[in-house]
């Protein structure tokens, strides 16, 4: 799960993390009101959509006017912005956050994220802040310096040095700062159930403060039974609303980009079927997990869901029967095709428990069904089944 910059912040001063002031506006005036608010003679105008990359897509800029405000405000407001992480399809700006301008004298990096090679929360810092932050790793990865937290001893003043002295702060009161910075940091990453945090960038002030200008929370979902507060964070208009219908019904469901919508029971077998499904010259147009408690009325809500995306020019079912019965996801298949009139060729592959009774279930059906002996067969077929949609 992810938030805004403004709600990432407001943790963050509540966490001891220097923050810069600032006001969420979602109009004009309430943008022009904010600056107002926060006096001055220079503000920032963001977006704020769950996004990087904001700035090069022109949504956050420099204002050293009332005016400049209004204008920005007006600007951006609106708009829909396109980045590396919103897909060309980019995100509409509802909400913006104005803040109070700083005096900057260097731009850095920090982060810290589950390194699952090592299998241990891994610190980053750079000094090469304000950039993106995969460009220097695949470039200069030797400019991010990494540090893995061992469990057993946590976070310590040595790695706080470490990750300091590493970017470049030598002078004794700016380490102690970044070391405070550095822990804190680290300390709501763990207290929240964080599956990342960054800063980019992390700046040093002409006053010598280090201090958060960005910010940038995701939370384990799996994990927000124990943080209702951050749960309440959540901003479904940043969310696909198809993803959004699914969880209400217990499925896994992403979305993507492709023709082929995929219905399987098992994280591990649907990425199986995309991957199949590639290797045949098809694109997936989704992920799909029913799961192994789905009923039929679940399976007809997938149904649905997939068919809501006016991309998919085919369906492929894959389905092991193990917990989940062939014979409930025919039924279910059978119910939705019926009800939703499917049109688009549907290819469906069973094996497992109840197979031969979930076979026998389609058969009887009157649907124009494409069977399939295994997945190699059924992505084949699902992508020729494409190739005469088109």
């Amino acid at each position: 799960m992810n938030v805004h910059e403004y709600q990432a912040k407001d943790l963050m001063r509540k966490m001891g993390l220097k923050v810069l002031n600032g006001h969420v506006a979602k109009t004009v005036e309430e943008a022009v009101e904010g600056a107002k608010k926060l006096g001055g003679n220079i503000w920032v105008v963001k977006a704020q959509i769950h996004a990087g990359g904001r700035g090069k897509a022109g949504g956050v800029k420099l204002a050293k006017s009332l005016d400049e405000v209004k204008l920005h405000a007006e600007d951006i407001l609106g708009k829909t912005l396109v980045t590396h992480q919103t897909g060309p399809e980019g995100k509409k700006v509802l909400t913006l956050f104005i803040e109070e301008g700083c005096d900057i004298e260097h731009e850095y990096y920090a982060g810290v994220v589950l390194d699952r090679a090592t299998g241990k929360v891994t610190m980053m810092a750079s000094a090469e802040g304000g950039v993106e932050i995969e460009t220097v790793a695949e470039e200069s990865p030797e400019k991010i310096i990494k540090v893995a937290i061992d469990p057993a001893a946590g976070f310590t003043p040595f790695v706080a040095r470490k990750l300091a002295y590493g970017i470049g702060i030598k002078d004794k009161a700016e380490v102690k700062e970044a070391s405070k910075f550095f822990q804190g940091l680290y300390d709501l990453y763990m207290k929240h159930d964080c599956s990342a945090a960054e800063i980019n960038p992390l700046v040093k002030t002409k006053q010598g403060e280090i201090l958060a200008l960005d910010a940038k929370l995701n939370f384990d979902p799996n994990a927000l039974f124990r943080h209702s507060d951050i749960e309440e964070l959540r901003d479904i208009t940043e969310e696909s609303q198809k993803e959004l219908d699914a969880g209400k019904f217990g499925l896994s469901y992403i979305e993507l980009d492709g023709n082929i919508g995929c219905l399987v029971n098992g994280a591990g077998l649907a990425m199986g079927t995309m991957d199949i499904i590639k290797l045949e010259g098809g694109e997936p147009a989704n992920f799909l997990d029913v799961g192994g408690g789905a009923t039929k009325e679940t399976v007809q809500e997938a149904f649905k869901i997939i068919l809501s995306d006016e991309n998919v020019k085919a369906i492929l079912v894959n389905i092991f029967g193990g917990i989940m019965k062939c014979d409930i996801i025919a039924e279910g298949i059978v119910a939705a095709a019926k009800e939703l009139g499917v049109t688009v060729p549907l290819v469906v592959r069973l094996e497992g428990t109840n197979v031969a009774l979930g076979k026998k279930i389609l058969n009887e059906s009157d649907l124009a069904i494409i069977a399939a002996d295994d997945l190699a067969d059924a992505a084949k077929k699902a992508v020729e089944a494409t190739k005469g949609e088109a």
